[in-house]
Protein backbone atom coordinates (compact mmCIF):
# COMPACT_ATOMS: atom_id res chain seq x y z
CA UNK A 1 0.00 0.00 0.00
CA UNK A 2 1.38 3.39 -1.01
CA UNK A 3 0.53 5.46 2.35
CA UNK A 4 1.35 8.66 0.46
CA UNK A 5 -1.11 7.90 -2.34
CA UNK A 6 -3.93 6.73 0.03
CA UNK A 7 -3.86 9.98 1.73
CA UNK A 8 -3.97 12.38 -2.23
CA UNK A 9 -6.88 10.16 -3.61
CA UNK A 10 -9.10 10.51 -0.24
CA UNK A 11 -8.28 14.43 -0.64
CA UNK A 12 -6.28 14.60 3.05
CA UNK A 13 -2.75 15.48 1.57
CA UNK A 14 -1.51 18.86 2.02
CA UNK A 15 2.55 19.53 1.94
CA UNK A 16 4.71 16.80 1.75
CA UNK A 17 8.53 17.74 1.83
CA UNK A 18 10.02 16.73 -1.15
CA UNK A 19 11.93 12.76 -1.31
CA UNK A 20 8.67 11.84 1.71
CA UNK A 21 6.80 9.71 -0.68
CA UNK A 22 10.12 7.93 -2.15
CA UNK A 23 11.44 7.49 1.22
CA UNK A 24 8.67 5.88 2.36
CA UNK A 25 7.96 3.51 -0.28
CA UNK A 26 11.69 1.67 -0.32
CA UNK A 27 11.74 1.71 4.00
CA UNK A 28 9.52 0.83 6.53
CA UNK A 29 9.04 4.18 8.37
CA UNK A 30 8.51 5.74 11.82
CA UNK A 31 6.56 8.14 11.85
CA UNK A 32 4.41 10.49 14.45
CA UNK A 33 1.97 12.89 15.21
CA UNK A 34 1.31 15.19 18.19
CA UNK A 35 -1.68 15.37 20.41
CA UNK A 36 -2.21 18.43 22.52
CA UNK A 37 -3.78 17.80 25.64
CA UNK A 38 -6.16 20.77 26.18
CA UNK A 39 -9.06 18.56 27.31
CA UNK A 40 -9.29 14.90 28.85
CA UNK A 41 -10.72 14.37 25.51
CA UNK A 42 -10.32 14.19 22.04
CA UNK A 43 -12.61 15.90 19.76
CA UNK A 44 -13.29 14.78 16.46
CA UNK A 45 -11.22 17.27 14.52
CA UNK A 46 -8.49 14.73 16.22
CA UNK A 47 -9.91 12.05 14.14
CA UNK A 48 -8.47 13.09 11.19
CA UNK A 49 -5.14 12.62 12.43
CA UNK A 50 -5.43 9.62 14.30
CA UNK A 51 -6.85 7.96 10.89
CA UNK A 52 -3.56 9.03 9.43
CA UNK A 53 -1.48 6.99 11.85
CA UNK A 54 -3.94 4.14 11.29
CA UNK A 55 -3.46 4.54 7.23
CA UNK A 56 0.30 4.54 8.40
CA UNK A 57 0.08 1.53 10.30
CA UNK A 58 -2.00 -0.36 7.48
CA UNK A 59 0.64 0.81 5.18
CA UNK A 60 3.29 -1.71 7.31
CA UNK A 61 5.05 1.53 9.37
CA UNK A 62 5.59 2.28 12.54
CA UNK A 63 3.56 5.06 13.98
CA UNK A 64 4.38 6.97 17.58
CA UNK A 65 1.22 8.83 18.96
CA UNK A 66 3.02 11.80 20.95
CA UNK A 67 0.80 12.89 23.65
CA UNK A 68 2.18 16.84 24.83
CA UNK A 69 2.68 16.68 27.93
CA UNK A 70 5.06 19.34 28.01
CA UNK A 71 4.21 21.57 25.21
CA UNK A 72 0.60 21.56 26.74
CA UNK A 73 2.17 23.90 29.54
CA UNK A 74 3.23 26.20 26.87
CA UNK A 75 0.69 26.69 24.27
CA UNK A 76 0.95 26.30 19.96
CA UNK A 77 -0.22 29.69 18.63
CA UNK A 78 -0.99 28.04 15.13
CA UNK A 79 -3.76 28.98 14.06
CA UNK A 80 -5.00 30.96 17.07
CA UNK A 81 -5.61 34.23 17.43
CA UNK A 82 -4.96 34.29 20.81
CA UNK A 83 -3.19 33.27 23.46
CA UNK A 84 -4.32 29.81 24.86
CA UNK A 85 -4.82 29.59 29.02
CA UNK A 86 -2.03 27.58 30.46
CA UNK A 87 -3.34 24.62 32.13
CA UNK A 88 -1.72 23.39 35.51
CA UNK A 89 -0.01 20.45 36.05
CA UNK A 90 -2.79 17.88 37.82
CA UNK A 91 -4.64 19.13 34.92
CA UNK A 92 -2.11 18.67 32.22
CA UNK A 93 -1.43 14.65 34.15
CA UNK A 94 -5.75 14.04 33.76
CA UNK A 95 -5.97 15.30 30.43
CA UNK A 96 -2.67 12.80 29.17
CA UNK A 97 -4.31 10.30 31.12
CA UNK A 98 -7.54 10.42 28.96
CA UNK A 99 -6.21 11.07 25.52
CA UNK A 100 -3.59 7.73 26.00
CA UNK A 101 -6.83 5.97 26.37
CA UNK A 102 -8.80 7.20 23.64
CA UNK A 103 -5.63 7.00 21.13
CA UNK A 104 -5.50 3.10 22.56
CA UNK A 105 -8.84 2.30 20.71
CA UNK A 106 -7.79 3.03 17.47
CA UNK A 107 -3.88 1.75 16.83
CA UNK A 108 -2.55 -1.80 17.57
CA UNK A 109 -0.21 -1.30 20.42
CA UNK A 110 0.59 -4.50 20.83
CA UNK A 111 4.14 -4.80 21.45
CA UNK A 112 4.07 -8.47 19.63
CA UNK A 113 3.26 -6.56 16.69
CA UNK A 114 5.90 -6.18 13.68
CA UNK A 115 4.85 -2.41 13.42
CA UNK A 116 3.32 -2.14 16.92
CA UNK A 117 2.30 1.68 17.53
CA UNK A 118 4.02 3.73 20.97
CA UNK A 119 2.70 6.26 22.67
CA UNK A 120 4.67 9.18 24.25
CA UNK A 121 4.61 11.96 26.33
CA UNK A 122 7.16 14.29 25.37
CA UNK A 123 7.38 15.67 29.43
CA UNK A 124 9.17 12.28 29.96
CA UNK A 125 12.45 13.35 28.23
CA UNK A 126 11.60 17.49 28.62
CA UNK A 127 11.22 17.71 32.56
CA UNK A 128 14.94 17.43 33.30
CA UNK A 129 16.23 19.82 30.74
CA UNK A 130 17.13 22.85 32.48
CA UNK A 131 16.48 26.63 30.74
CA UNK A 132 20.01 26.71 30.38
CA UNK A 133 20.62 23.47 28.55
CA UNK A 134 17.43 24.36 26.41
CA UNK A 135 18.94 27.34 25.17
CA UNK A 136 22.45 26.12 24.67
CA UNK A 137 21.90 23.01 22.97
CA UNK A 138 18.42 23.76 20.84
CA UNK A 139 18.41 27.48 20.75
CA UNK A 140 21.67 27.98 19.12
CA UNK A 141 20.85 25.91 16.09
CA UNK A 142 18.07 27.76 15.44
CA UNK A 143 17.78 31.51 14.26
CA UNK A 144 15.52 34.28 15.39
CA UNK A 145 15.29 35.10 11.85
CA UNK A 146 13.99 31.67 11.18
CA UNK A 147 11.73 31.35 13.66
CA UNK A 148 10.16 34.72 12.15
CA UNK A 149 9.43 33.51 9.11
CA UNK A 150 7.00 30.79 10.07
CA UNK A 151 3.20 31.62 9.07
CA UNK A 152 2.07 30.81 12.66
CA UNK A 153 4.65 33.86 13.89
CA UNK A 154 3.92 36.17 10.87
CA UNK A 155 0.30 36.08 11.66
CA UNK A 156 -0.50 36.46 14.88
CA UNK A 157 2.11 39.74 15.03
CA UNK A 158 0.57 40.89 11.86
CA UNK A 159 -2.90 40.62 13.32
CA UNK A 160 -4.66 43.83 14.85
CA UNK A 161 -4.31 43.34 18.48
CA UNK A 162 -2.58 44.87 21.03
CA UNK A 163 -1.61 41.17 23.42
CA UNK A 164 0.40 40.30 20.24
CA UNK A 165 2.41 37.06 21.24
CA UNK A 166 4.62 36.40 24.18
CA UNK A 167 7.81 34.72 24.49
CA UNK A 168 6.39 31.34 25.97
CA UNK A 169 4.63 30.56 22.33
CA UNK A 170 7.13 32.29 20.24
CA UNK A 171 9.17 29.41 21.70
CA UNK A 172 6.71 26.64 21.46
CA UNK A 173 8.05 25.53 17.62
CA UNK A 174 11.46 24.89 19.23
CA UNK A 175 9.85 22.82 21.98
CA UNK A 176 8.31 20.48 18.92
CA UNK A 177 11.34 20.79 16.60
CA UNK A 178 13.07 19.20 19.56
CA UNK A 179 10.18 16.41 20.13
CA UNK A 180 11.24 15.49 16.34
CA UNK A 181 14.63 15.64 17.01
CA UNK A 182 14.53 13.36 20.27
CA UNK A 183 12.21 11.12 18.72
CA UNK A 184 14.75 11.12 15.42
CA UNK A 185 17.83 10.50 17.94
CA UNK A 186 15.75 7.58 20.30
CA UNK A 187 13.57 6.14 17.95
CA UNK A 188 14.77 6.10 14.59
CA UNK A 189 11.93 8.20 14.04
CA UNK A 190 12.38 10.12 10.55
CA UNK A 191 8.61 11.54 9.59
CA UNK A 192 6.53 13.93 11.22
CA UNK A 193 2.99 14.49 10.29
CA UNK A 194 0.05 16.76 11.10
CA UNK A 195 -2.61 19.27 9.79
CA UNK A 196 -1.69 22.04 7.73
CA UNK A 197 -1.53 24.41 10.59
CA UNK A 198 1.50 22.82 11.77
CA UNK A 199 3.89 22.85 8.77
CA UNK A 200 5.74 25.72 10.30
CA UNK A 201 6.24 23.37 13.76
CA UNK A 202 7.32 20.33 11.95
CA UNK A 203 9.52 22.08 9.11
CA UNK A 204 11.40 23.58 12.24
CA UNK A 205 11.91 19.82 13.17
CA UNK A 206 13.38 18.45 10.31
CA UNK A 207 15.89 21.61 10.39
CA UNK A 208 16.82 20.54 13.78
CA UNK A 209 17.35 17.32 12.93
CA UNK A 210 19.58 18.61 9.99
CA UNK A 211 21.91 21.08 12.11
CA UNK A 212 21.90 19.77 15.54
CA UNK A 213 22.07 15.43 14.61
CA UNK A 214 23.27 15.64 10.55
CA UNK A 215 20.61 13.91 9.55
CA UNK A 216 17.56 13.94 7.20
CA UNK A 217 13.96 13.96 8.36
CA UNK A 218 10.49 14.12 6.33
CA UNK A 219 7.29 16.11 6.69
CA UNK A 220 3.91 15.67 5.41
CA UNK A 221 0.61 17.30 6.27
CA UNK A 222 -3.23 17.14 5.81
CA UNK A 223 -5.81 19.04 5.19
CA UNK A 224 -7.48 20.61 7.83
CA UNK A 225 -11.16 19.99 7.45
CA UNK A 226 -14.11 22.61 6.57
CA UNK A 227 -17.46 22.47 5.92
CA UNK A 228 -19.13 23.59 2.91
CA UNK A 229 -21.10 26.02 4.66
CA UNK A 230 -18.49 27.70 6.50
CA UNK A 231 -19.26 26.84 9.94
CA UNK A 232 -16.07 25.24 12.12
CA UNK A 233 -16.20 21.22 11.91
CA UNK A 234 -16.52 19.57 15.04
CA UNK A 235 -19.35 22.16 16.53
CA UNK A 236 -22.54 21.87 17.40
CA UNK A 237 -25.06 24.41 19.34
CA UNK A 238 -24.01 22.26 22.16
CA UNK A 239 -20.06 22.95 21.58
CA UNK A 240 -17.53 20.74 20.83
CA UNK A 241 -17.86 16.75 19.49
CA UNK A 242 -16.00 14.88 20.96
CA UNK A 243 -14.80 10.98 21.56
CA UNK A 244 -15.82 10.69 25.06
CA UNK A 245 -18.98 8.56 25.06
CA UNK A 246 -19.57 10.63 28.28
CA UNK A 247 -18.92 14.00 27.18
CA UNK A 248 -20.75 13.11 23.62
CA UNK A 249 -23.09 10.61 23.35
CA UNK A 250 -22.80 8.00 20.78
CA UNK A 251 -26.30 8.89 19.90
CA UNK A 252 -25.33 12.59 19.28
CA UNK A 253 -22.11 11.05 17.74
CA UNK A 254 -23.81 9.53 14.69
CA UNK A 255 -26.48 11.68 14.40
CA UNK A 256 -23.64 14.61 13.71
CA UNK A 257 -22.74 12.68 11.23
CA UNK A 258 -26.17 11.74 9.54
CA UNK A 259 -26.72 16.07 9.38
CA UNK A 260 -23.62 16.04 7.15
CA UNK A 261 -24.44 18.03 4.05
CA UNK A 262 -24.34 16.24 0.90
CA UNK A 263 -21.35 17.83 -0.14
CA UNK A 264 -19.63 17.47 2.69
CA UNK A 265 -20.51 13.58 3.44
CA UNK A 266 -18.75 13.38 -0.27
CA UNK A 267 -15.90 14.45 1.38
CA UNK A 268 -15.87 12.98 4.96
CA UNK A 269 -16.99 9.08 2.78
CA UNK A 270 -12.89 9.20 1.57
CA UNK A 271 -11.58 10.83 4.88
CA UNK A 272 -13.29 9.27 7.58
CA UNK A 273 -13.72 5.98 6.75
CA UNK A 274 -11.71 3.42 5.55
CA UNK A 275 -13.74 1.82 3.13
CA UNK A 276 -12.31 1.46 -0.35
CA UNK A 277 -12.05 3.47 -3.31
CA UNK A 278 -14.95 1.20 -5.55
CA UNK A 279 -17.07 0.91 -3.08
CA UNK A 280 -16.84 4.83 -2.53
CA UNK A 281 -17.73 5.79 -5.48
CA UNK A 282 -20.23 3.17 -5.73
CA UNK A 283 -22.15 4.70 -2.93
CA UNK A 284 -21.83 8.65 -3.84
CA UNK A 285 -23.28 7.22 -7.16
CA UNK A 286 -26.17 5.66 -5.61
CA UNK A 287 -26.63 8.76 -3.26
CA UNK A 288 -26.99 10.95 -5.97
CA UNK A 289 -29.59 8.86 -7.20
CA UNK A 290 -31.87 9.20 -3.76
CA UNK A 291 -30.47 11.90 -1.67
CA UNK A 292 -32.78 12.45 0.59
CA UNK A 293 -32.14 8.20 1.62
CA UNK A 294 -29.11 10.39 2.88
CA UNK A 295 -27.51 7.03 2.26
CA UNK A 296 -23.69 8.98 2.39
CA UNK A 297 -24.44 9.99 5.77
CA UNK A 298 -26.06 6.99 7.07
CA UNK A 299 -22.68 4.80 6.06
CA UNK A 300 -20.20 7.27 7.57
CA UNK A 301 -22.19 7.58 10.74
CA UNK A 302 -21.78 3.89 11.13
CA UNK A 303 -18.43 3.60 10.01
CA UNK A 304 -17.06 5.94 12.30
CA UNK A 305 -19.13 5.58 15.58
CA UNK A 306 -18.15 1.72 15.14
CA UNK A 307 -14.14 2.34 15.10
CA UNK A 308 -14.49 5.19 17.94
CA UNK A 309 -17.23 3.38 20.22
CA UNK A 310 -17.87 0.20 19.22
CA UNK A 311 -20.61 -2.16 17.47
CA UNK A 312 -23.17 -1.96 20.51
CA UNK A 313 -23.26 1.76 20.87
CA UNK A 314 -23.92 2.24 17.07
CA UNK A 315 -26.47 -0.50 16.92
CA UNK A 316 -28.12 1.52 19.69
CA UNK A 317 -27.97 4.57 18.31
CA UNK A 318 -29.92 3.67 15.70
CA UNK A 319 -32.16 2.22 18.22
CA UNK A 320 -32.56 5.69 19.52
CA UNK A 321 -32.26 7.50 15.97
CA UNK A 322 -35.56 5.02 15.31
CA UNK A 323 -37.57 6.04 18.45
CA UNK A 324 -38.56 9.36 17.23
CA UNK A 325 -39.31 8.40 13.74
CA UNK A 326 -40.17 4.54 14.13
CA UNK A 327 -42.17 1.79 15.09
CA UNK A 328 -40.44 1.48 18.87
CA UNK A 329 -42.10 0.51 21.89
CA UNK A 330 -41.61 0.91 26.13
CA UNK A 331 -39.09 -1.79 26.37
CA UNK A 332 -37.07 0.21 23.30
CA UNK A 333 -37.32 3.09 25.70
CA UNK A 334 -36.18 1.36 28.87
CA UNK A 335 -32.97 0.05 27.01
CA UNK A 336 -31.94 3.40 26.87
CA UNK A 337 -29.30 4.69 29.34
CA UNK A 338 -30.28 8.28 30.84
CA UNK A 339 -27.75 10.44 28.90
CA UNK A 340 -29.03 8.95 25.26
CA UNK A 341 -33.12 9.38 26.30
CA UNK A 342 -32.38 12.93 27.25
CA UNK A 343 -30.10 13.86 24.34
CA UNK A 344 -33.28 11.56 22.08
CA UNK A 345 -36.09 14.21 23.66
CA UNK A 346 -34.10 17.22 24.11
CA UNK A 347 -35.21 20.49 24.18
CA UNK A 348 -39.17 18.50 24.96
CA UNK A 349 -40.88 20.60 27.58
CA UNK A 350 -41.28 18.67 31.21
CA UNK A 351 -42.71 18.98 34.73
CA UNK A 352 -41.27 17.71 37.88
CA UNK A 353 -43.07 15.25 39.77
CA UNK A 354 -42.98 13.22 43.50
CA UNK A 355 -42.39 9.83 43.42
CA UNK A 356 -44.81 9.34 45.72
CA UNK A 357 -47.58 10.40 42.87
CA UNK A 358 -45.76 7.98 40.65
CA UNK A 359 -45.77 5.05 43.19
CA UNK A 360 -49.50 5.75 44.37
CA UNK A 361 -50.03 5.29 41.14
CA UNK A 362 -51.52 8.38 38.36
CA UNK A 363 -54.27 8.68 36.07
CA UNK A 364 -54.19 9.30 32.91
CA UNK A 365 -55.82 12.38 32.55
CA UNK A 366 -54.50 14.26 35.32
CA UNK A 367 -50.84 13.18 33.72
CA UNK A 368 -51.72 15.03 31.09
CA UNK A 369 -53.62 17.65 32.49
CA UNK A 370 -52.51 18.79 35.41
CA UNK A 371 -48.65 18.95 34.48
CA UNK A 372 -49.86 21.58 31.47
CA UNK A 373 -48.67 18.98 29.03
CA UNK A 374 -52.53 19.89 27.97
CA UNK A 375 -54.83 22.41 28.73
CA UNK A 376 -58.14 20.64 30.17
CA UNK A 377 -59.28 17.43 31.60
CA UNK A 378 -62.16 17.62 28.73
CA UNK A 379 -58.83 18.46 26.04
CA UNK A 380 -57.13 14.84 27.51
CA UNK A 381 -60.39 13.02 27.05
CA UNK A 382 -60.81 13.80 23.60
CA UNK A 383 -57.86 13.08 22.54
CA UNK A 384 -57.96 9.48 24.10
CA UNK A 385 -60.91 9.13 22.48
CA UNK A 386 -59.00 9.45 19.39
CA UNK A 387 -56.72 7.36 20.34
CA UNK A 388 -54.18 9.92 19.99
CA UNK A 389 -52.67 9.43 23.80
CA UNK A 390 -49.25 7.47 24.12
CA UNK A 391 -47.32 6.97 27.21
CA UNK A 392 -43.83 5.58 26.55
CA UNK A 393 -44.65 5.37 22.83
CA UNK A 394 -47.67 3.24 23.47
CA UNK A 395 -51.18 3.91 22.79
CA UNK A 396 -53.45 3.77 26.16
CA UNK A 397 -57.03 4.16 27.40
CA UNK A 398 -58.54 6.65 29.42
CA UNK A 399 -58.52 3.45 32.64
CA UNK A 400 -54.23 4.06 32.34
CA UNK A 401 -53.05 4.31 35.17
CA UNK A 402 -48.65 5.49 35.21
CA UNK A 403 -47.01 3.34 37.71
CA UNK A 404 -43.21 2.71 38.61
CA UNK A 405 -42.47 0.27 36.08
CA UNK A 406 -43.65 2.34 33.75
CA UNK A 407 -40.46 4.75 34.85
CA UNK A 408 -37.67 5.14 32.27
CA UNK A 409 -34.14 5.18 33.78
CA UNK A 410 -35.76 4.91 37.00
CA UNK A 411 -36.89 8.70 36.30
CA UNK A 412 -38.81 9.91 33.31
CA UNK A 413 -41.80 9.02 31.70
CA UNK A 414 -42.75 9.87 28.32
CA UNK A 415 -46.03 11.61 27.41
CA UNK A 416 -47.56 11.72 23.68
CA UNK A 417 -50.28 13.26 21.80
CA UNK A 418 -50.18 12.28 18.06
CA UNK A 419 -47.08 11.42 16.45
CA UNK A 420 -44.98 14.92 17.03
CA UNK A 421 -45.78 16.67 20.51
CA UNK A 422 -43.99 15.30 23.55
CA UNK A 423 -43.98 15.58 26.75
CA UNK A 424 -41.31 14.54 29.89
CA UNK A 425 -42.31 13.98 33.38
CA UNK A 426 -39.29 14.00 35.58
CA UNK A 427 -39.63 12.26 38.91
CA UNK A 428 -38.59 13.83 41.60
Amino acid sequence: MNFVEELRWRGMLHDIMPETEEYLLKNKTTGYIGFDPTADSLHIGSLVPIIILMHFQKAGHNPIALVGGATGMVGDPSGKSDERNLLDEETLNKNVAGVKGQLARFLDFDSTSENAAELVNNYDWMKDISLIDFVRDVGKHITVNYMMAKDSVKKRLDADSQAGMSFTEFTYQLFQGYDFYHLFKEKNCVLQMGGSDQWGNITTGTELVRRKAQGKAYALTCKLITKADGTKFGKTAGGNVWLDANRTSPYKFYQYWLNSSDEDAESYIKIFTFLDKETIEALIAEHKQAPHLRILQKKIGEEVTKMTHGVEAYENAIKASNILFGNSTAEDLKSLNEQTFLDVFDGVPQADIERSVIENGLEIVPAFSETSFLKSNGEVRRALSENSISVNKEKVKDDFVITISDLIADKFVLLQRGKKSYFLLKVI
